[in-house]
């Protein structure tokens, strides 16, 4: 990446780029009316660019400035790209002198007008660039890229956190609930959507088409999709679900391809065994608790027959977690005799054994229980992500599944464990309530009985 310096130097860059604006605005004007390709220029200055970009008027020629920016950012090589993500932090902050004016306006005159001036001062120069950017077309996936990028660069490069949390800023309006459709997503559903639930799927992997057709095709099967209008075939977050006669307490008979469905009007439980964000340069931007609010309603208005919403959730950090307090020396929920209960989980297909299984059931629950209901992470939250995603909606930790599933994935990341999530929708919102203002996790007196003697429960609601 190169910064011009000598007057020569910055003459031929003036020429050339009075040329490109001429030619961007001739392309610009027909981007208005159709949606053009993408064209990258090779070796061209992203961060002059950029300048350039904001600095100009037209909406033809920004429109195409954007378009090429994004096309040559996209085709440049990775330390070329680095370069600019770190140019937008360094060089695209807010502009320190028209900040230094305001702050001195303000000093002057306490007035509305004064204050405005202020906040618009302050606005870093790069959200006015991203936002100029999404006009090109296909800009709004180009950003989510962008991000997505960015996010792999901050643990070495911690500078940039200012970008990503412009970004997180300025998303979280783009995508605010109001613009988001909610759509059925079903065997009839075009293929190259399918295609995406097959890859995105994050929380047990779909092997085949006829394992997709197995979670969509049967009456007691659903799922569903947040679309946003800027990404039409791209679901940012999807849920499948089951319906079923009674809350379930594992995952396997609800994905066996061999299993006989049941009539939809014969259920009374939904379950949301499976939740997939598909967007990494979303993270971040809250659709969860939007979408299950949502997939809540409308399974009520087309099944009247369900009564209970349920999850049965992974528990993805429960085995790293168990593993550090086996090997601690004073461990909070955990004694020696326990410690030499759990060695059981250090042998091999020790889950097929009924009895070596049974012997290690009631340890490995407790635990699991301080795991919930105590363990804490650095910010004093319960240190489940799952569990913070579901109690923060308001929902109730109902019921802790031994060997729920015992898929390679799920005895390694919980040992077999899954929970179940009760969305009771007339404690929803006390449980949201007591959760966001004092940390209050809502539990069923099933989990809290699991806790050893020794380890009174306490900031629980109790049911």
């Amino acid at each position: 990446m190169k910064f011009y310096s000598s007057r020569s130097e910055t003459a031929d860059a003036s020429t050339f780029l009075g040329d490109l604006i001429d030619t961007l605005t001739e392309r610009g004007r027909a981007l208005l009316g159709r949606k053009g390709e993408r064209k990258a220029i090779p070796h061209l200055d992203l961060i002059a660019l950029g300048e350039l970009l904001l600095s100009r008027r037209g909406e033809a020629s920004g429109v195409a400035l954007a378009q090429t920016l994004l096309a040559s950012y996209e085709s440049a090589p990775e330390p070329d790209r680095l370069a600019f993500l770190q140019a937008l932090a360094e060089r695209f902050g807010p502009d320190r002198r028209r900040v230094e004016r305001a702050i001195e306006a303000v000093r002057k005159d306490q007035g509305t007008e004064a204050l405005e001036a202020l906040h618009a001062a302050a606005e870093p120069r790069r959200q006015e660039l991203f936002r100029r950017l999404n006009l090109a077309p296909g800009g709004t996936a180009a950003l989510i890229r962008m991000r997505e990028e960015l996010g792999d660069h901050i643990t070495r490069h911690p500078g940039l956190k200012c970008v990503d949390a412009d970004f997180t800023h300025l998303f979280s309006s783009w995508f605010n609930r109001g613009f988001l459709v909610l759509r059925p997503i079903d065997w009839t559903t075009p293929a190259n959507i399918l295609e995406k639930i097959i890859r995105y799927e994050a929380v047990h992997a779909i092997q085949n088409w006829d394992d997709l057709r197995n979670r969509l095709e049967p009456g007691d099967r659903r799922c569903y999709g947040f679309f946003h209008p800027q990404l039409v075939d791209e679901p940012l977050i999807f849920v499948e679900v089951a319906l079923t006669r009674a809350i379930p307490d594992a995952i396997g008979p609800l994905l066996d391809l061999s299993r006989t469905p049941i009539a939809a009007a014969e259920a009374t439980t939904a379950v949301f065994y499976s939740i997939s964000n598909t967007q990494k340069g979303l993270g971040g931007v809250s659709f969860g608790n939007f979408l299950i609010k949502q997939v809540v309603e409308t399974l009520k208005g087309e099944a009247p027959n369900l009564k209970t919403f349920v999850t049965l959730s992974p528990v993805p950090g429960f085995s790293r977690w168990l593993d550090r307090e086996r090997k601690a020396e004073a461990s909070a929920c955990l004694d020696e005799a326990s410690k030499a209960t759990l060695r059981v989980l250090d042998e091999p297909a020790w889950q097929d054994d009924p009895a070596r299984a049974e012997s290690v059931r009631a340890v490995l629950l407790s635990a699991a229980a301080y795991y919930f209901l105590k363990a804490k992470d650095s910010k004093g939250r319960p240190i489940d992500p799952v569990a913070r995603f579901h109690l923060g909606n308001g929902a109730r930790l109902e019921r802790m599944n031994f060997l729920g599933d015992v898929s390679p994935k799920g005895l390694k990341q919980s040992h077999g464990l899954m929970v179940n999530y009760l969305y009771a929708l007339d404690e929803i919102e006390k449980n949201h309530e007591a959760f966001a203002e004092k940390g209050t996790v809502a539990a069923s007196s099933a989990v809290r009985k699991a806790l050893r003697a020794d380890l009174p429960s306490r900031d629980l609601v109790p049911t």
